[in-house]
């Protein structure tokens, strides 16, 4: 079939096919990628509320916990030590993003899974048996390495098997299964907190290897994708699979424009220094902000720290990890609600609405903490206007769940043409990472500092990033990935850094490749 398919701007390519059973279960296996994400996240603040691990590796922070009422309440976790067991996780995955890139595009995103999968793998055997601090932090460092490798590849592989009319849900199954992991970890420390001794927390710690194998195990067998096949010369090989996984022979339309992207991505000797030029600047923009506002809304203050801020507020330890696994309930029911509606509404209305909705809910979490401690921080908070503030936690997590968690993966994995999709997608990894291990690392001594204000620092941020999605994001629901530049170009502010030499009267030319 001769190519030369030219399609006017703002038009969208249709291409033949359906979701195959084939595509389905490559995608729900990949997605467990999201797993050990998850579990990380929801794992670490559990067991540092447990006494009997912080007697063991960090007794001074249990020492001042004792006496919280008469002590500042927002400072009794503020631990330099205690953070960065928490943070160095995400510090190692922001460095090993970087790594993922080449590995991801030369071996494909199969190879990298599986490779994360057995770094994690080692990092839950170390904490699990861990006998000192440092056997923690070097347990985490590898945690932290399997997830950089895994939050590179997965959201690639998603959007690349998935048929275009359900990219978006499809690729949110990596957000669902982040939420998943973090709704069992909590569920994993409420019940291990009952056990006596150092067995509670080794358990919570070392059960991070059951998704470490199960993504692990599942990653090797997964097909590579067409576009990971055609990039490497397999061309034969990634025609089969398209057509398995599009359950059609009338492949040749996506095939041409995947044959042609992977041309020009081959072309390209240094993606990186390929993605600083301009006709890459919207993509560039989007791998920076978008995942460094995700973790600027303070949903991880929530999800690391939630235990710890529900003791904060009042709650005994029993009660604050039954929270954490309220708010984690809550967390996985929203997340599949964008699920059944980014594919239907779009992508912009839910990041507006979450933005909305979460800005209201910090405002009244920061009011309802200030209206009981002050500035001292201390007294005590009564179990019902307690309740009160974790309703609007719930709030604020289920704006996050239907909104940027699940579109802060997927919106940049669908955005980047193929010649610099691991360079823009290692951006996005090191960026959402370096903005984890930040908060992760400044939010005790920013609670202690900012007191109830900091829930308005957030709330701040909220706001810009409510505004720039309204002027600067355009939809993207039901375009073809190879075909999105288009989308830039019809941008009221975009176009003009777009490059425009393949637009004649108003005309795209997405291909002249002959198969």
């Amino acid at each position: 079939m001769a190519g030369g398919h030219v399609i006017p701007v703002g038009e969208t390519k249709i291409y033949p096919g359906r979701l195959t059973s084939y595509a389905l279960f490559a995608c729900m296996v990949a997605s467990f990628g999201g797993l050990i994400f998850g579990y990380d996240i929801g794992i670490s603040g559990g067991v540092t509320s447990m006494d009997t691990f912080l007697s063991k590796f960090f007794p001074k922070v249990l020492e001042k916990e004792k006496h919280v009422v008469d002590s500042n309440q927002y400072c009794q976790f503020n631990s330099v030590l205690l953070s960065t067991f928490t943070s160095v996780l995400y510090f190692a995955a922001f460095v090993s993003s970087f790594f993922a890139s080449s590995i991801t595009r030369r071996l494909g995103r199969k190879i990298t899974m599986v490779g994360g999968g057995l770094i994690f793998l080692v990092g839950a055997i170390v904490n699990g048996v861990a006998a000192n601090v440092l056997m923690l932090i070097v347990g985490r460092i590898f945690l932290g390495l399997g997830v950089g490798f895994s939050s590179q590849a997965v959201p690639l592989y998603l959007a690349e098997m998935a048929p275009m009319k359900i990219r978006g849900t499809l690729n949110i199954s990596f957000q669902m299964m982040i939420t998943v992991g973090i709704f069992v970890a909590h569920l994993v420390n409420y019940g291990t907190s009952n056990i006596n001794g150092d067995l509670g927390w080794r358990l919570s710690l070392g059960l991070a290897a059951v998704p470490a194998i199960i993504v692990t195990v599942g990653a090797f067998f997964l097909p590579n994708t067409p576009n990971s096949m055609i990039e490497r010369n397999q061309t034969d090989k990634a025609r089969t699979m398209l057509r398995e996984i599009r359950g059609t022979d009338d492949i040749d339309l996506e095939y041409e424009d995947l044959v042609a992207a992977s041309k020009q991505s081959q072309a390209i000797k240094d993606p990186f220094k390929t993605l600083l030029g301009r006709k890459y600047r919207p993509q560039l923009v989007m791998s920076i902000v978008i995942p460094s506002l995700q973790q600027l809304t303070g949903i991880n203050v929530v999800m690391f720290y939630a235990p710890v801020l529900f003791k904060t507020i009042g709650f005994g330890t029993q009660a604050s990890l039954m929270s954490a696994v309220i708010t984690g309930f809550v967390n996985l029911v929203s997340t599949f609600i964008s699920v059944l509606t980014v594919d239907r509404f779009g992508r912009r209305i839910l990041f507006l609405e979450g933005g909305v909705q979460m800005t209201i809910a910090q405002i009244i979490v920061g009011t309802l903490i200030g209206w009981k401690f002050g500035t001292t921080g201390t007294g005590y908070i009564p179990k019902t206007y307690a309740i009160f503030i974790v309703i609007f936690i719930c709030i604020f997590v289920s704006a996050f769940a239907w909104s940027w968690g699940p579109l802060g993966w997927l919106v940049p994995s669908e955005i980047y043409p193929l010649e610099v999709r691991s360079a823009a997608q290692s951006i996005t990894v090191s960026c959402n990472m370096f903005w984890t291990y930040v908060i992760a690392q400044i939010f005790p001594p920013m609670l202690c500092s900012f007191k109830f204000g900091l829930f308005y620092f957030f709330a701040a941020w909220e706001v810009i990033m409510t505004v720039f999605v309204y002027w600067l994001l355009p939809e993207t629901k039901g375009i073809p990935i190879e075909e999105m530049q288009t989308v830039w170009k019809s941008h009221w502010f975009w176009a003009k850094y777009v490059n425009d030499d393949n637009v004649d009267s108003g005309h795209v030319e997405i291909s002249n490749v002959s198969v």
